[in-house]
């Protein structure tokens, strides 16, 4: 449930089976998040909100919720390129090196720009739409070569670097951007 505060923005309820009293966070999106248990009625809710204001407000970095509605409209853009682009390329790219992965999963996460599971899924960050081209491609063979080495020994790096000789450079280059939805 999310609920619309003058104050907060729209500030998201999750129902818990397992929480004994109302708590407080701050969602991934910047948002209040409220977690309550299963069973509380949404006056409850409502009143518990208005009740803990003033320890949110001190607390709680609340994001204003116009930044809110933009981060949230960026997000959804970036998601619409995203799957245009990032599966695309990443089959072309398995192809021309001979990988094999199973799944392609686009994530939105704050701090990585992909990752690569034992069951050969390869996530990439939809933040990959915020970089050159050249440095997609580079987070990208990253994860493909990882199919053959879940580490970052120096076999793995040496497989990098027979796909992408500029790899350092452009390793270098992508710390300058932050794989977060701003």
């Amino acid at each position: 449930m999310i609920i619309e505060d003058p104050e907060f923005g729209e500030v998201i309820v999750r129902r818990n089976a397992l929480a004994r009293s109302a708590r407080f966070s701050i969602s991934t999106s910047g948002r209040l998040q409220m977690s309550v248990p299963k069973y509380t009625s949404d006056r409850a809710v409502r009143k518990f909100l208005n009740y803990s204001r003033s320890a949110i407000r001190t607390q709680l970095p609340v994001k204003n919720p116009t930044t809110q509605r933009a981060r949230d409209a960026k997000k959804k853009l970036l998601t619409k390129q995203a799957r245009a682009e990032l599966p695309y390329r990443l089959e072309y790219l398995a192809t021309k090196y001979s990988y094999n992965y199973d799944k392609c999963r686009l994530s939105h996460a704050n701090t990585r720009w992909g990752s690569c599971s034992s069951n050969r899924t390869i996530s990439l960050n939809i933040g990959l739409m915020k970089v050159p081209p050249v440095l997609r491609d580079y987070v990208i063979l990253h994860e493909l070569a990882h199919l053959n080495h879940m580490d970052h020994s120096p076999a793995f790096w040496v497989e990098v670097a027979h796909h992408d000789p500029n790899y350092k450079d452009h390793r270098r280059k992508l710390k300058h951007f932050s794989p977060g939805v701003d």
